[in-house]
């Protein structure tokens, strides 16, 4: 039994990963929560594992996974020119899917943490100059699932944002030409 037991996780890395020799839809569908918590860990490992499975859904149908997806909901998903779709979409699967087989609530925490996790880790790709930007704008995305479940950003805030972008561009500028 103790085998067993370690069995399941050790299948869901493998198929997680892609390295088992069967497709994933030979795996018990009762793994379907295991799975879920896999892909909704606020880690680049999690985030990395679910844009696999993603990529090839075929590979998960017998699970009966909800992939749809509205992106950023209401708001930009490229908000100022940060790329908030891939994030979005992850937590979109998190709530459809927790929602799907009840257990959303014990789950939502969790989900809007790897969101706000996901937003970060995009804004690292970009300088230093207008991270500052990005950083806010994803504390506002978080913010706001966090309070009211979806993305609702106002002009206002937007507008913050661009103003933060717009320092850290000049300030771009003058380090390049060497002005203090």
């Amino acid at each position: 039994m103790k085998f067993r037991r370690l069995g399941v996780p050790v299948a869901v890395l493998f198929l997680t990963l892609g390295l088992a020799a069967a497709p994933a839809a030979a795996a018990a569908p009762a793994d379907k929560p295991a799975v879920m918590s896999s892909w909704s860990q606020p880690t680049a490992t999690s985030f990395s594992a679910w844009n696999a499975a993603r990529r090839n859904q075929g590979a998960w149908a017998a699970y009966g996974f909800d992939w749809s997806t509205d992106s950023c909901s209401t708001s930009p998903d490229q908000p100022l020119g940060f790329d908030f779709r891939l994030p979005c979409q992850r937590h979109d699967f998190g709530y459809r899917n927790y929602k799907a087989i009840g257990r959303f609530p014990a789950n939502k925490g969790r989900v809007d943490d790897s969101f706000y996790h996901d937003l970060k880790a995009r804004c690292a790709a970009y300088n230093r100059f207008v991270r500052p930007a990005c950083t806010s704008l994803a504390w506002t995305y978080y913010q706001a699932v966090v309070a009211f479940g979806d993305v609702v950003l106002s002009d206002a805030q937007l507008q913050r944002a661009a103003d933060l972008k717009e320092r850290g561009e000049l300030a771009a500028v003058k380090a390049a030409r060497g002005d203090r």
